[in-house]
């Protein structure tokens, strides 16, 4: 009977913890480590900190882009700008630290989910996650645009405010140009950048990093896998 009562605590506290994530803008999620940095919506990983980024439920909005999430007296800022099917999955370095207190290339921890507290914070509190000047969006010029189209339609969101376009074509910044691209929208649609937009040409200059679970080895994204 006992066990029985733990385990129907557990599912509630498992259903609220999905729904205050998904609806709301604060409450209790069962954190997961995720060890491969992507984006769904085109931000280059090598122009943001890729061991702080969430990857949650949901399609990935034009305000709500930074996360406080907090386990014990420990909290970090995470940038929303992935989704999964349905775990609340973190960056592996994040969640070790908040889980230890250590970063996961110092004691590498396995684990599975841990109830953690998150809430919706100003995107103004993951500035120095954003390796851009005035701490923009960087999104892919090639590659980022219905996403972008969609926020530019929402013209006060951060986002529209907040973003700059890159000539690389892949979210681990494997193939393009690093350079800057400009948008005359609405006029335009497409971007205008100094190289072909989409050119295809080897990147090498601006890796990005993954951390390996369990091990904390830290590897080329581009290699890995």
């Amino acid at each position: 009977m006992a066990m029985r009562r733990f385990s129907a605590l557990l599912m509630s506290v498992w259903t609220t913890s999905r729904v205050a994530a998904q609806d709301g803008n604060s409450g209790a999620v069962w954190a997961t480590p995720h060890d491969s940095y992507s984006s769904s919506v085109g931000v280059l990983g090598c122009k943001v900190n890729t061991n702080r980024v969430a990857y949650w439920p949901g399609s990935v909005d034009c305000d709500n882009v930074c996360i406080s999430l907090s386990y014990e007296d420990r909290t970090v800022k995470l940038l929303r700008v992935d989704r999964s099917e349905g775990a609340h999955d973190i960056s592996y370095d994040a969640w070790n630290y908040l889980y230890t207190g250590y970063p996961a290339t110092e004691k590498p921890t396995a684990g599975g989910a841990v109830a953690m507290n998150f809430a919706n914070v100003d995107a103004s509190e993951c500035a120095d996650l954003l390796h851009t000047d005035g701490s923009k969006l960087p999104l892919s010029a090639a590659n980022s645009m219905n996403f972008l189209s969609s926020c530019l339609a929402r013209p006060d969101s951060w986002v529209a405010r907040n973003y700059v376009l890159y000539n690389i074509l892949d979210s681990t910044c494997s193939w393009g140009h690093d350079e800057t691209c400009a948008l005359d929208w609405p006029a335009a649609n497409q971007a205008s950048c100094p190289s072909a937009l989409g050119d295809p040409a080897t990147l090498t200059s601006t890796p990005v990093y993954n951390i390996r679970y369990p091990s904390g080895q830290t590897v080329v994204a581009s290699a890995c896998c």
